[in-house]
């Protein structure tokens, strides 16, 4: 009877909000009690969410993902907002254009918006302009025809009609060529996309629903962004804030990163101390929501006892996680273990953001690409690098690099 306590208990780790609105309510009290049986502050944690939701007059999480991903959790006045932006503009087909730092949710919000639409049966298609080479975006988005280049074995659908009905998402906008910003124009203004090779165009119905955390308008003063791009990807536009701007919500967050990272990984931990807590509270953020969840994961995977303390929070009290950038002449040399630990570094430090790493580590798009593919290193979305190395007497990067 215990173990089977146990596993019950296992498995309301992983429900989510959006599971539990679907279970009829005798079977979600009955679910309650079992669980309560083995976590004895499930009743005064559920008084006060009851209580939060009538002083606020909201309730302090908002589930929005049906597939597998985060809720999108917050109480705070910024968050209430947001959700309030979220579900209207879910009523509506024009373009969205989602801004914010790196980690703060665009993604998700940008799928909370197509669940709760009236496209929600359709696909939501996610891509990341900034980790695709510039040569491959063309054919990636708009699609092929067959031979319209040496590999065009076949005729090929792209992203935009692959999410024909749906919504497609376009993450990190900013850094789309300028020469395929005036083809997704067209597509935008027309509902018409051409394939590559094709002669004529083809209709599609899709709902564009874009993200960035570069400054759009210093990108068109600086001749890197259409100005007629831009007024027509943001019609609605919805800011989402930093997490360090809504400190009340971290705490929520971490609680909730934690039932969900202690089911997957079948742990027993169940709580913060309060100096964790402390401890979250006071740390800036950088990484925003992201970096959150990265740090209570791994405090899950490496703590010894069932209360996380401030100890286990790796990284927090890390003063030097923003390395500066070492010169080109003090750089490891292509193919060398220096090399791959600093390019798995800058990664990790920048959450896989293309434009971010190339950045830090003072190189092009184009170098950074040769990178990974020499360390056959995948990211986790987006454009994967495809496994083998090159040969690492191939010194071009380093003469490349500082004209990158």
């Amino acid at each position: 009877m215990h173990d089977h306590n146990r596993t019950q208990a296992s498995l309301m780790m992983r429900v989510t909000l959006g599971d539990l609105s679907r279970v009829p309510v005798e079977r979600l009290a009955q679910l309650l009690l079992e669980w309560a049986a083995e976590d004895h502050s499930l009743l005064s944690r559920l008084h006060a969410t009851v209580s939060l939701a009538t002083d606020d007059g909201a309730v302090p999480a908002h589930a929005t993902s049906t597939d597998g991903g985060s809720d999108i959790i917050g109480s705070s006045a910024a968050m209430r907002h947001v959700n309030e932006m979220l579900d209207r503009y879910a009523q509506t087909d024009e373009p969205v254009l989602i801004t914010g730092e790196s980690g703060t949710g665009k993604e998700l919000a940008a799928r909370a918006i197509h669940q709760n639409s009236k496209r929600h049966g359709g696909r939501f298609v996610a891509i990341n302009c900034a980790a695709i080479p510039s040569s491959l975006i063309a054919s990636e988005l708009f699609g092929y025809e067959k031979g319209a280049f040496t590999g065009a074995a076949a005729r090929t659908k792209g992203q935009i009609e692959h999410a024909d009905g749906g919504t497609l998402f376009l993450d990190e906008i900013g850094d789309m060529p300028m020469d395929l910003q005036a083809h997704l124009l067209r597509f935008l203004q027309e509902g018409q996309i051409v394939r590559v090779g094709a002669r004529e165009a083809t209709n599609v119905n899709v709902r564009v629903v874009s993200a960035t955390n570069v400054r759009l308008r210093a990108a068109m003063a600086e001749g890197r962004f259409r100005e007629d791009l831009y007024y027509r990807l943001g019609i609605l536009t919805l800011s989402l804030p930093p997490l360090r701007e809504r400190t009340g919500d971290i705490e929520p967050l971490a609680r909730h990163f934690l039932r969900e990272a202690a089911g997957q990984f079948n742990r027993n931990i169940i709580d913060f101390t309060p100096d964790a807590i402390d401890a979250l509270c006071q740390h800036p953020w950088p990484g925003n929501v992201r970096e959150l969840m990265s740090v209570i994961r791994r405090a899950v995977v490496m703590s010894n006892s069932p209360v996380i303390a401030a100890t286990d929070l790796v990284g927090l009290a890390d003063p030097d996680r923003m390395p500066s950038v070492p010169p080109v002449s003090a750089r490891p040399l292509p193919g060398s273990e220096g090399e791959r630990l600093a390019l798995i570094g800058a990664l990790e430090r920048t959450q896989e953001n293309i434009a971010e790493t190339a950045r830090e580590l003072s190189v092009s798009r184009v170098t950074l690409y040769r990178m990974l593919h020499r360390h056959a290193i995948s990211l986790t979305r987006g454009f994967k690098a495809t496994p083998g190395r090159v040969d690492p007497n191939d010194r071009r990067d380093q003469a490349g690099s500082s004209s990158g």
